[in-house]
């Protein structure tokens, strides 16, 4: 593995104590430092010459490096100045890796405008180009980072992060569990998704009090295509699941009052053969693709207000 000794415990620990600072655990600098774990997450990203990766939470550049070896081009993201100076160092020499200052999030419901304009500038390079997110993503963005990669229209193709791992039991939980909400029908009713491993705080410096996982998430055209609109979609599991306890009806009627009335929203439970005491946490993704689309219809489109993030 080329510039392994970048991300060794040690060497980053010197690294950091030679230029002044410390981690900053407030912008999730955890640092992952099993180099085999590091070898582990870009093999899965399977990147070909073709592929452009964004990663996100740069760090020191030790992952940077190893993606721009395989891929076409490298959109790496860092938002602290210091991590910024020294991934610059990291890569420098390498064509292919463009290395922003910035937020990766311009808010929780959109990427940052720089970040889509690089994306963009590299996809339009050449038609067969594909996007992929590889990362070791800070715990605090990850949740709209992923999601919000779904929303967009581009070619993404795969991503392979690393997230805390009740995260990643949000994003693979199945209906009746406690982890079951809006963001595991968000995903699942477009991808396929599969924890790879769980990781314990001892692979990271500095060490995170929980643990972690690496998740592997790939689209499903077949199963989006079933979703006659996905903005309604998004609004629909956002506002729904905010309620995900009480009676499906009672929480539909509120939802859609400014759009329909309760003999309508009857009739749709009635055509989707769910009973008066349904509710959202219990229906599967399949169930809740078909009732949202049911609503659509009846409402002609309509979006009761604009979607949030998951």
């Amino acid at each position: 593995m080329k510039d392994a000794n970048r991300q060794t415990r040690s060497y980053l620990m010197k690294l950091l104590a030679d230029q002044g600072f410390h981690p900053r655990t407030d912008l999730g600098q955890n640092f992952l430092i099993d180099l085999n774990l590091v070898d582990y997450i870009v093999d899965s990203g399977e990147i070909t010459a073709n592929d452009v990766v964004l990663e996100i939470g740069a760090g020191t550049g030790g992952m940077t490096t190893q993606l721009a070896h395989q891929s076409a081009a490298v959109i790496s993201v860092e938002v602290d100045t210091n991590m910024h100076r020294l991934a610059s160092a990291a890569v420098a020499g390498y064509e292919n890796v463009t290395l922003l200052r910035c937020d990766a999030l311009k808010n929780k419901n959109c990427f940052h405008p720089a970040v889509l304009e690089a994306i963009g500038e590299q996809l339009d390079v050449a038609p067969q180009r594909r996007l992929k997110l590889v990362a070791n993503l800070p715990y605090s963005i990850a949740t709209p980072v992923v999601s919000n990669l779904v929303v967009t229209d581009l070619p993404w193709v795969r991503m392979v992060v690393t997230i805390q791992h009740e995260l990643g039991q949000r994003m693979r939980a199945k209906p009746g569990t406690p982890h079951y909400g809006s963001l595991t029908v968000w995903l699942q009713s477009q991808c396929h998704v599969k924890q790879l491993k769980k990781l314990g705080p001892t692979v990271f410096w500095p060490r995170p009090q929980v643990n972690s996982a690496i998740m592997r998430i790939i689209p499903d055209p077949s199963a989006a295509a079933l979703i006659a609109d996905r903005r309604f979609f998004q609004d629909y599991v956002r506002r729904l699941f905010h309620q995900r306890r009480k009676l499906l009806r009672s929480v539909l009627v509120g939802m859609y009052r400014k759009q329909t009335g309760k003999q309508q929203i009857d009739e749709v439970l009635a055509s989707a053969e769910l009973g008066e005491t349904a509710r959202a946490e219990e229906l599967s993704v399949e169930t809740h693709v078909e009732l949202a689309n049911r609503l659509h219809a009846v409402m002609g489109g309509a979006v009761a207000a604009s979607a949030e993030g998951m």
